[in-house]
């Protein structure tokens, strides 16, 4: 089953065809929202709106432990978060989308692993590749097939939030070599790792960061909007049609010492 994390701009997902919700308890705390169940292009799937149905939990205060065991423990075999992000670089200005291949971490107080507890082992993954291959090429291809043109990788830079970058941090996220800047990718990316659920994101550039093109003097929040919309209708489609390539298989735990009961 696919699982759809939605940022802002798409706290709801409007092409699910919603058959029931559940609001689930974990050993983490509480999910930022009920679990939304249906069938999208008639396969199926469940939402989860990131920031909560009312875009009222800000970036830095998400519970993605939480959300991430839910979702795994609802059955996902693939996880697929969209978010709006910043573009640094030149080509990335609004509207576009982004399949992100890297990610650069710069928050600095989230809970950020499953392997921290009393009874629980310490366990060293590998990162190298953050986003799982396999399903950023089906992302990709869904894009494809719907007609809809998107960036093949990108380094993410996430940041702790909730309040924007300087001009100065933008241009020393582009000398670490970032392409796109947000504030929801850490640590939810190297959670599904832990979790071993493939992890993927479209990233929908709705501004230019800080200190660049249109943004030179400042955020143009009046524009965000319209954009974000617009781009999202887009995204919709690709999800639909990413949904058609889920293969519908029944897929146990692979970390049982974390799929515990709450």
């Amino acid at each position: 089953m696919l699982a759809i994390i939605g940022g802002t701009g798409l706290t709801q997902l409007s092409t699910l065809e919603v058959t029931h919700r559940e609001v689930a308890r974990t050993p983490y705390g509480e999910p930022s929202g009920a679990l939304s169940f249906g069938r999208l292009n008639g396969r199926e799937a469940v939402f989860l709106a990131r920031h909560g149905y009312g875009h009222s939990i800000p970036p830095h205060k998400v519970n993605y432990r939480a959300n991430l065991w839910a979702l795994k423990k609802a059955g996902a075999q693939v996880v697929v978060s969209v978010a709006s992000v910043g573009g640094i670089r030149a080509d990335l200005g609004p509207g576009v989308l982004v399949v992100p291949n890297q990610i650069i971490d710069y928050t600095v107080a989230r809970a950020n692993t499953f392997f921290d507890g009393a009874d629980t082992t310490v366990r060293h993954i590998d990162f190298t590749h953050p986003y799982d291959e396999k399903t950023r090429r089906q992302i990709l291809e869904a894009a494809r097939a719907e007609g809809e043109p998107v960036v093949d990788g990108g380094v993410y830079a996430a940041t702790e939030g909730p309040r924007l970058e300087t001009a100065a941090e933008i241009n020393r996220f582009e000398r670490d070599g970032a392409d796109l800047v947000g504030m929801t990718g850490m640590p939810e990316t190297v959670l599904a790792r832990e979790l071993d659920l493939p992890y993927a994101a479209i990233n929908v550039v709705v501004n230019y960061a800080a200190g660049r093109s249109a943004s030179a003097a400042g955020i143009q929040f009046e524009h965000v909007e319209e954009v974000s919309q617009a781009a999202m209708w887009r995204v919709r489609k690709i999800l639909a049609r990413l949904c058609q390539t889920q293969t519908q298989t029944p897929h146990p735990n692979s970390n049982p010492n974390l799929m515990r009961d709450a």
